[in-house]
């Protein structure tokens, strides 16, 4: 039998080493957090500053709600790395975040021209 193949020891699971990967991963997404969290005030700053239209309002309640839904999903991440064996991040939660990006790149981009 090769080592693949060869049965499984019944018993209890070994108890997982981790080691230093869940705190690496916790730090990428506090890193992340704090990137989008820039994004967004230099976002809502630009938009204030530059004289403020009718639409400057809506505009920055427009970043706050997409910067909070950011830092709400990357929360629960966080939370769930700090279980002994964190499942994978859902689907749901990749498209989640990868909107938000996308949704603060495009409002600063508007905010700048």
């Amino acid at each position: 039998m090769t080592p693949s193949t060869a049965p499984r020891p019944q018993g209890p699971e070994p108890v997982r080493d981790p080691g230093l990967q869940p705190e690496r991963t916790r730090l990428a997404w506090r890193r992340t957090t704090l990137t989008c969290t820039v994004v967004a005030v230099l976002a809502a700053r630009q938009a204030i500053h530059d004289g403020g239209t009718a639409a400057t309002p809506a505009a920055v309640a427009f970043i706050a709600l997409v910067w909070l839904g950011f830092l709400a999903t990357a929360h629960r991440r966080v939370r769930a790395l700090a279980t002994a064996r964190p499942r994978a991040l859902p689907v749901s939660g990749a498209v989640a975040m990868a909107v938000c990006t996308v949704l603060l790149a495009v409002c600063a981009v508007a905010v700048m021209v």
